[in-house]
């Protein structure tokens, strides 16, 4: 008598989509929500020019200033770091290489999130700089220059979300744990590194690049946040998937 072969589970499809809805997407929202409230309140006080920010703001600046004019040597490498390895287009070029790569695999709606990311962060960033007008340092004897509004710190903006968004790539694609956390240590040495970089030039304040930090948090944990939540949306029965568009 034939015997009824013992049912077998079925494994879960992994591509980018499976990984996607793994990730859970509630410490994305929450990290959202909080550096959004949190540059609120730093845009306000900016805005309002509120007296300990100023005096804060001024004392860290021209401390680090100081510095910078009597050890040439640093100012030189900070300038390298800052104009060339830390440099919003250089970020820009890393997310162009990471959109490739993903467009090569055939995950075209990852790779236009983090594409779009990218261009929402640059645009809100230049428009935030134009609303507010915040003037930059000016000091006797410069060091550096930088043109166009100060707040808040497209530099530290970029990094923050080029950063995050390899971060997060990796971590979607099954990097090994090891090399996650060499990821994070560069990581987080470049957005600490060009944010000091910036002040120590003497061509932001430090809460410029604070604001610039706040700012990509938001965004890029609003991007992951929402991407998560839509790739999710479209795994739910019933939902239509498109075609074309692998994740």
């Amino acid at each position: 008598m034939p015997t009824t072969p013992p049912p077998v589970a079925r494994m879960p499809v992994v591509d980018g989509e499976r990984r996607a809805v793994s990730v859970p997407p509630r410490p994305a929202v929450a990290a959202a929500l909080l550096c959004t409230v949190l540059f609120g309140l730093l845009l306000t006080l900016v805005v309002l020019h509120w007296g300990p920010l100023v005096s804060l703001d001024t004392d860290l600046a021209g401390a680090l200033h100081r510095t910078a004019v009597a050890a040439p040597g640093w100012t030189h490498r900070n300038r390298v770091l800052s104009d060339w390895v830390w440099d919003p287009w250089t970020m820009r070029a890393v997310l162009a290489a990471a959109v490739c790569l993903l467009l090569r695999r055939g995950e075209r709606l990852l790779a236009a999130w983090v594409a779009a990311t990218s261009l929402v962060g640059t645009g809100v960033q230049q428009a935030l700089k134009a609303l507010v007008g915040r003037e930059r340092p000016v000091w006797p004897d410069p060091v550096d220059s930088a043109g166009y509004a100060a707040f808040p710190s497209g530099h530290a903006l970029s990094a923050m979300v080029a950063g995050v968004l390899v971060l997060w790539l990796l971590r979607l694609h099954g990097m090994p744990q090891r090399w996650q956390w060499a990821a994070r240590a560069v990581v987080a040495v470049s957005v600490v590194g060009v944010g000091f970089t910036r002040v120590f030039l003497g061509v932001h304040w430090p809460s410029d690049v604070v604001g610039g930090w706040l700012l990509g948090g938001a965004l890029v944990a609003g991007s992951m946040a929402a991407y998560h939540a839509y790739v999710a949306g479209r795994d739910r029965p019933g939902c239509a998937h498109g075609t074309g568009w692998r994740s």
